[in-house]
């Protein structure tokens, strides 16, 4: 897994972050979801690193990264602190321009380095998300049935943590067969670790409340994403049953969007790897 990639645990200043990192050519910065780590791109990253230097950090809370004490606002698990991360983990390997594809919770961290970062980033990928603000605003009883696991891991009344720890593997449910067995070794490892849990709950608490405001101030300023954006969804997913036409929403917060669906279910860079980096690579020669 990662032949010919290094790997790293590089100081970023608030945290730490593990990293493999390899490839020739412009940067493409390659972010995970939940509850995966930088593992999930283990099909895909060989099929970039030709064209492209391929970094996949662990975010900060999941997987070896750091993971910060919280505080009463979740803030540490934002995603504009873990944006932060990702231009001091970029500049230490030597790049101050790069380009950033996310998926699932990395695509919300992706949108925030766009928007908090333009002079970074080159151009966006998105997959299988709307800006959280948007996805919040837009909730109904549809989407709250079928992601109801948001609200679940994101309030603190009655912590998630206590449930998900009795028995990680079930709540989880991801499968050797699905990742491979490497990419599954490094999830397990994560999953089990209460303190990677923990950190991933407070991501979704985040989400709720300052990634929530942050998005909601941007679309009251009418700041947009300026650079070109690629929006790419799993068509086995439910993104068109909640959203009609997703690209129309993309091109309501970034100026230049393009984008298709993936023939795939959620977790599209193990499900469908060529696919996907078929997709990156003919959108980072636009």
């Amino acid at each position: 897994m990662f032949d010919d990639f290094a790997t790293d645990v590089i100081d970023v200043g608030e945290t730490e972050l593990y990293v493999r990192h390899g490839g020739s050519g412009t940067p493409l910065l390659l972010l995970h979801g939940h509850p995966r780590t930088h593992a999930t791109w283990h099909r895909v990253a060989p099929l970039l690193s030709p064209h492209h230097y391929v970094v996949c950090p662990d975010l900060r809370g999941y997987g070896r990264s750091g993971k910060p004490p919280t505080t009463p606002d979740h803030a540490p698990y934002g995603k504009r602190a873990m944006a932060r991360d990702l231009v001091a983990l970029m500049r230490a390997l030597g790049h101050d321009r790069f380009a950033v594809a996310g998926h699932d919770r990395g695509a919300y961290v992706a949108h925030r380095l766009a928007a908090d970062h333009p002079g970074e980033v080159t151009r966006l990928v998105v997959m299988d998300a709307i800006p959280i603000g948007e996805a919040l605003a837009r909730a109904d009883a549809r989407f709250a049935a079928a992601w109801w696991h948001w609200f679940f891991l994101g309030q603190t009344d009655k912590p998630a943590e206590h449930l998900i720890n009795a028995d990680p593997d079930a709540w989880y449910g991801a499968t050797e067969e699905q990742m491979g067995p490497e990419a599954y070794l490094d999830f397990r490892r994560a999953v089990h670790d209460p303190v990677t849990v923990h950190a991933m709950c407070e991501d979704y608490r985040a989400g709720l409340t300052v990634d929530r405001a942050a998005d909601d101030a941007d679309q009251a300023a009418g700041r947009r994403v300026t650079c070109p954006t690629l929006f790419l969804w799993s068509s086995r997913d439910d993104m068109e049953d909640l959203y009609g036409d997703p690209l129309a929403i993309w091109r309501t917060w970034a100026d230049d969007v393009t984008g298709h669906p993936i023939d795939s279910g959620h977790h599209m860079a193990e499900e469908a790897p060529e696919e996907l980096a078929s997709a990156l690579l003919a959108f980072m020669k636009r």
